[in-house]
């Protein structure tokens, strides 16, 4: 990433954003972060709901050009410490406080366990995809399925007619990209 490029095209100067951001990892995290649309994404009477509705966007996010590569390299030793950091603050930290939110939401209403094992369940949530990404495994109804297996897991019952599919390896998931 050129910084003259990206003052360029932002149509300012390079010292202009060397003011607002002072390195690299400052400017290229902001700008994934700001990509973010989970203020947008208000609580519902649905918490249920409002948890397939995260993890659509994340999907979405993660799926965006080289968004799994970029993942890929926050966990290389290589990674420059400060844009890892920064990566977590802003990329990672958010999405997980956010799922967080809505599984103690469901275990405020009485959905799900008050001894449920949130920080589990959380990283189930992001984890899974990651898992099957991985194995080249791509579920078109991930978040749904998804958001059923963390809700039983954490002593809830998913609302009638979504509760995700059951069933053996691969069930539903389509054939490995070649």
């Amino acid at each position: 990433m050129s910084v003259v490029a990206v003052a360029e095209s932002a149509g300012t100067t390079r010292q202009a954003l060397y003011r607002r951001f002072p390195s690299k990892a400052d400017l290229a995290t902001a700008a994934i972060a700001g990509m973010s649309r989970a203020a947008e994404r208000p609580d519902t009477d649905d918490v249920f709901g409002d948890l397939v509705t995260e993890l659509r966007a994340f999907r979405d996010g993660v799926t965006r050009p080289n968004g799994l590569g970029m993942v890929g390299a926050m966990l290389q030793e290589a990674t420059d410490p400060e844009l890892r950091a920064l990566f977590r603050e802003r990329v990672v930290s958010p999405r997980r406080t956010r799922i967080e939110h809505l599984l103690r939401r469901g275990v405020d209403a009485g959905l799900l366990d008050r001894d449920a094992d949130l920080v589990v369940a959380v990283a189930a949530c992001t984890g899974t995809f990651y898992a099957l990404a991985l194995a080249d495994r791509r579920l078109p109804d991930w978040p749904e399925r998804t958001a059923a297996m963390v809700w039983r897991a954490c002593g809830g019952s998913p609302p009638p007619g979504r509760a995700g599919r059951r069933g053996g390896p691969g069930r539903g998931a389509t054939a490995p990209a070649r």
